[in-house]
């Protein structure tokens, strides 16, 4: 199922959502029909800029989303929050949806509404989605801040497109499960609604100003859609160290501006980032496949299994073997 749709302050995604499913919303909800799967979509509207969207469902079906971006300027942003079962894509392009690795670093997204995304659900995996609408002028307003960092500033009084990611802690998910619970008829629904959005929101803020950075530049989509190629490349095959210079002709950029755009969106170096993806695929290995220690370095291109237990360690507090036995 295709689900596209133009970014708009005033769209509203539920009204789209329940033409294309043929059912109708109460209450501003609708209930996924039977023949489909299980579950809900709820909007929850904070003030006329301020929104929530709660998808909570398992589908029968895949689900795609395809976003365009307004070709207004940016006034508006969207803060989308994936917690699924089951890993998925998010890309900018047409191109074949494949998820690389269980690494959930683009759990978060923060972008204006005038870039594209395309984003797909597999089927038969449990959603927990959330987006998060703000207009940029009430989103200043909540976060009060006298000086914002460059990459803060980037958001709050934006000269372009803006694009990050950021990976989901515990909190966040826990969060996300709160707001996709029902709530009581005390009358003090909006109350908690708005405390749980403000409390996404800090989290969000928080990993993006622990960033420390200290400048940014526009992201059009163009770029975005580079840097997608980029990243899917550098998990293709997390047994091999990335080629910067491959990389950088693959996405026809400069290696400058390919390592500076890359820390820039994603938080990190290129190699850093290669090497977190690693630790966290050797991770789900260990727990979820089964895998010896050997055999989850090996898979991983490590021939010295000391330095992957050491680099294991360092990522996840224990040693491989400890932490496959649940320890």
């Amino acid at each position: 199922m295709l689900i596209e749709f133009v970014t708009q302050p005033q769209f509203n995604f539920l009204t789209t959502f329940a033409e294309a499913l043929k059912v109708p919303v109460v209450n501003n909800e609708l209930q996924i029909p039977s023949s489909l799967g299980e579950g809900f979509v709820r909007r929850v509207d904070l003030n006329d800029d301020f929104r929530l969207l709660i998808h909570r469902y398992r589908l029968n079906q895949e689900l795609i989303l395809k976003r365009i971006g307004s070709s207004e300027p940016a006034s508006f942003i969207s803060v989308m929050f994936y917690n699924n079962e089951e890993p998925v894509s998010m890309v900018t392009d047409d191109e074949e949806q494949r998820n690389f690795s269980r690494y959930n670093d683009m759990a978060i997204q923060i972008a204006s509404n005038n870039l594209d995304s395309v984003v797909t659900f597999p089927a038969n995996s449990e959603i927990y989605y959330t987006v998060l609408g703000i207009s940029i002028s009430r989103l200043k307003t909540l976060l009060e801040l006298r000086q914002p960092d460059e990459l803060i500033n980037a958001i709050v009084n934006p000269k372009g497109s803006f694009l990050f990611y950021e990976s989901m802690g515990t909190e966040t998910q826990m969060t996300l499960k709160q707001l996709s619970e029902p709530q009581s008829a005390n009358g003090l629904a909006g109350f908690y609604y708005r405390l749980k959005a403000a409390t996404l929101l800090y989290d969000v803020f928080t990993k993006l100003h622990n960033r420390r950075s200290t400048g940014h530049s526009p992201v059009n989509k163009a770029d975005a859609e580079k840097l997608s190629i980029i990243r899917k490349a550098i998990l293709s095959d997390l047994s091999q160290p990335p080629s910067l210079p491959d990389l950088a002709k693959l996405g026809g950029m400069s290696e400058t501006k390919m390592k500076d755009l890359f820390r820039q969106v994603f938080g990190d170096s290129i190699y850093n980032y290669y090497q977190t993806a690693r630790m966290e695929e050797a991770a789900y290995l260990l727990k979820h496949k089964n895998y010896s220690v050997s055999e989850a370095g090996y898979q991983l291109g490590f021939s010295n299994l000391s330095h992957f237990t050491r680099l294991f360690e360092r990522h996840h507090q224990q040693k491989p073997k400890k932490y496959a036995a649940g320890g």
